[in-house]
């Protein structure tokens, strides 16, 4: 049986925006292969870059310290919660993603997925808007009741833009539940299942920052 990775994360660009009103990252040579020449052998060159940007930038996640001052930060999290994971994903036919999304399904140590397909308006004015699906408080409570892994979504918040209380982190990341927003691709999936990887930089004293996810899923 043959494996196909898919890649289920957006390419970070110089100054492209991830989430509406933050600042995309500014990406630049620290040494470029021109100034390089003069300090290597005739013929070699290397190049160093320079990045300045946000955490959250591109295809990330959230660790409970994001929320909370006292949760696990980057390098704290358990790489058991975030490679060679179980998936599943769920197809999200309503906006607000409730419960009954998840029914019957067997999410405990999995990695869960929300396939709502609002990828396809990343980087256009309607992906940060209001009408951007989220999951429920009481989606939410469901999980944390089953202890995914981690749960992730293709859309720009995993809360409702609107409340900003934001029920959903809240309660995933209390429980030591990871977060990973903004993944795209997702009807690439199989709903028989993948093997799911999304690890971030172990940096101390940050609780969010971008991954490249991506799903081995089982091929002809």
């Amino acid at each position: 049986m043959n494996t196909r990775v898919i890649d289920l994360s957006h390419p970070v660009e110089h100054n492209m925006v991830t989430y509406p009103g933050l600042p995309g990252p500014v990406i630049g040579d620290h040494l470029s292969r021109a100034d390089s020449r003069g300090r290597y052998a005739e013929g070699t060159e290397f190049q160093i870059g320079t990045v300045t940007m946000l955490s959250n930038t591109g295809t990330y996640l959230d660790a409970p310290f994001h929320r909370f001052p006292d949760g696990a930060d980057l390098a704290a999290l358990d790489l058991s919660r975030l490679v060679d994971l179980d998936g599943v994903v769920i197809d999200a036919t309503d906006r607000a993603v409730g419960p009954e999304a998840f029914a019957d399904l067997d999410v405990t140590g999995r990695a869960v997925i929300v396939r709502t397909g609002w990828d396809r308006h990343w980087r256009t004015p309607e992906y940060g808007g209001a009408q951007a699906p989220f999951v429920t408080a009481a989606a939410a409570e469901w999980l944390v009741e089953r202890q995914p892994a981690l749960v992730g979504i293709d859309s720009v918040n995993i809360d409702d833009l609107a409340d900003l209380s934001r029920p959903t982190h809240t309660a995933l990341l209390a429980a030591g539940i990871p977060i990973i927003e903004h993944l795209r691709g997702l009807d690439r999936l199989s709903p028989a299942g993948f093997r799911f990887h999304a690890a971030p930089v172990g940096m101390v004293g940050m609780g969010t920052f971008p991954v490249r996810a991506y799903a081995i899923v089982d091929g002809v």
